[in-house]
């Protein structure tokens, strides 16, 4: 969808205030929706609640696409972020299940899929474009196959009985098999750690869209980068955080989360910390690769780690992290643009190397090496 937004602006006749209203709506629909996740998780099951999220989701763009007016249109866009959401809880409440049976880190790989993914939908959506599909065939034909996709992997799923099975191992222990500590599960513990997973998380996207929605600008009109070599920016942030969630689970199966975070946290602050400080083209690019690189296993990391919070019942603490999570990439872009607009883009983008303390201050709630 994303690249064709452009097209509902022009459509419309959207001014940018409007045109930035209508887009939010998606977000919106995200956080309003996100709490409702874990109920249906589990009541009907990760794989169920992940397929039939994915194919209202395709519905909801299908929808979008054939009305011609704004208020609809928002409307349609607020409903397919709310099943977005509940569908990012399903499909990593579901990876996380295979994981603790698979008894090795693999939830960073499925990320990767999932940066995949989102190349793939681009090209999809620039090859219509090329077509000059009109926008209800092009999601009708995108929600039919990714739709189709979806079901042939739900049979192939966890049945509801098994993984109903895992959560009440993973409520009853700390999710490697030992009977937590009784001060866990005190409500001071767990709010800290909850908060922190939160901040890690937040920290995690924000970076991400530092590189989506600002490195490209900062290139370009700071920097006075080429056009053609500004937009590297962003695929320098992409594409190392792409290998290193290829390279994530191997280095979380070595290490341990809490040290694979921590070492992400100092490539964040010093990569983009020295960029920000030394200003070239060659270093920006370098710190936003470093970024990338550095928060490429900390989302997973952190919903793993709420999965399994003593105390909560089953799928509430991966639902908390994913809702609050969300709200990063809603006041990130206005964060940045505010200081922008006082200061300077390079000031804005000092939340990225803030970040990364961020990362480093809070990484002691993750899990240590396992043997």
């Amino acid at each position: 969808m994303a690249p064709r937004l452009p097209e509902f602006k022009r459509a419309l006749g959207l001014g940018e205030i409007e045109y930035g209203l209508l887009v939010t709506a998606w977000p919106v629909g995200a956080v309003l929706s996100g709490l409702a996740a874990a109920t249906l998780v589990r009541r009907f099951g990760s794989a169920k609640v992940a397929v039939f999220g994915t194919i209202l989701t395709g519905l909801s763009l299908f929808a979008a696409g054939s009305f011609a007016a704004v208020i609809p249109i928002a409307l349609a866009f607020a409903i397919g972020g709310a099943m977005d959401s509940i569908t990012d809880v399903g499909q990593n409440a579901h990876g996380l299940v295979v994981q603790r049976r698979y008894k090795r880190s693999i939830l960073n790989s499925f990320h990767a899929l999932w940066s995949i993914g989102g190349v793939v939908g681009g090209l999809m959506a620039a090859g219509a474009i090329a077509l000059q599909l009109p926008l209800n065939v092009h999601f009708a034909i995108s929600g039919v196959i990714f739709g189709i996709v979806a079901l042939v992997a739900l049979k192939f799923s966890l049945p509801l009985s098994v993984e109903r099975g895992e959560l009440e191992i993973v409520d009853a222990t700390d999710g490697s098999g030992a009977k937590p500590r009784t001060g866990m599960a005190k409500r001071g513990r767990l709010i800290w750690m909850m908060t922190a997973l939160v901040l890690i998380s937040t920290a995690g996207v924000m970076v991400e869209d530092a590189g989506n929605s600002w490195a490209t600008l900062y290139l370009s009109s700071s920097l006075g980068a080429l056009p053609q070599l500004a937009a590297s920016g962003y695929i320098a942030l992409v594409g190392a955080q792409f290998i290193g969630r290829i390279l994530g689970d191997g280095m979380v199966d070595r290490f341990g989360q809490r040290l694979v975070a921590q070492t992400g946290g100092v490539l964040v602050a010093l990569g983009m910390g020295l960029a920000l400080a030394f200003p070239t083209i060659p270093g920006t690019l370098a710190g936003f690769a470093a970024a990338g690189f550095g928060v490429a296993t900390l989302v997973p990391a952190a919903m793993e780690q709420a999965d399994k919070l003593p105390g909560l019942a089953p799928g509430t603490g991966l639902s908390v992290v994913s809702w609050l999570m969300r709200l990063g990439f809603l006041f990130s872009p206005p964060l940045v643009g505010f200081i922008a607009q006082q200061q300077s883009l390079r000031a804005g983008l000092m939340v990225v190397p803030i970040a990364g303390l961020v990362v480093l201050l809070c990484s002691g709630v993750l899990q240590r090496k396992v043997r």
